[in-house]
């Protein structure tokens, strides 16, 4: 952080959480605000109603946009800015799906998922990442997926775009070497929100078992206190079968196929 003048009272970081109106997004902007640690919240969301519902419990400001398209990402980076002057943590939450087969799949929905899910994150990195790197410091946490990792059947483009964000932090991770800017992905399985009803697909594997979405808020709030630079699991048991997919990935997907 930079020097507090002589006589100021040191202000608290500023956290900017994105798809805060619900979900995981909201889950964590709770737990930010429960911590009581000065943290200052701005979160961004679509729906305006729920998001200030969420920036009255919490605290927070209220920044509501669409991050489907570059301009609103913009957007959000620049109001972000104006507010608080700078932006000291980011957890990117906003995210959407859609599920069925790959050639049934419309080409706006193809946009959608690359927009919001990926290039958005990547676009909102690039706007508040060069003033954590001058400051000497700051946290980027992305909610990823399991799907990213290893890939799922009849989620072909959701979890190319949940990759795209692991490949990119592992290059952010590389770059950023040596700074005090640490980037961590969280990785949940399913996760019980209005993530699957939203998509118009309900979650109906046996295993993993949805997970609340406080449990990775959780997880989300140690990567910001802690600085991790690695990827998170929840539940943490998923972190072996993205092992065995990394070293086997032909048995991996035998077994995929078998038990679903």
């Amino acid at each position: 952080m930079p020097p507090t003048p002589a006589g100021q009272v040191p202000a608290g970081p500023v956290a900017l959480v994105t798809g805060a109106s619900s979900g995981i997004g909201e889950a964590v902007a709770e737990r930010i605000a429960a911590a009581d640690r000065g943290w200052r919240l701005l979160l961004g969301g679509r729906d305006e109603e729920r998001l200030d519902a969420v920036a009255r419990r919490t605290g927070g400001t209220p920044l509501a946009v669409d991050l489907g398209d570059r301009a609103g990402v913009e957007r959000l980076a620049a109001e972000a800015l104006k507010r608080e002057g700078r932006v000291d943590a980011l957890v990117a939450a906003a995210g959407v799906g859609w599920a069925g087969p790959f050639v049934d799949m419309p080409g706006d929905a193809v946009d959608r998922l690359l927009t919001v899910n990926l290039t958005g994150v990547v676009h909102l990195v690039r706007l508040v990442l060069p003033g954590m790197v001058e400051r000497g410091a700051g946290r980027i946490v992305v909610i990823g997926s399991m799907a990213g990792r290893v890939g799922v059947a009849r989620e072909a483009v959701y979890a190319a775009t949940k990759g795209g964000l692991l490949a990119l932090a592992e290059s952010l991770r590389y770059e950023l070497a040596g700074t005090r800017v640490r980037v961590t992905v969280v990785l949940p399985g399913a996760v019980d929100t209005p993530f699957f009803d939203r998509r118009g697909v309900p979650y109906h594997r046996d295993h993993p078992r949805p997970v609340p979405p406080e449990r990775v808020a959780d997880l989300v709030w140690r990567a910001l206190t802690r600085g991790t630079d690695h990827d998170l699991y929840v539940p943490g048991w998923l972190a072996m079968p993205a092992r065995i997919q990394g070293a086997v990935p032909g048995f991996f997907r035998a077994m995929a196929k078998r038990f679903g």
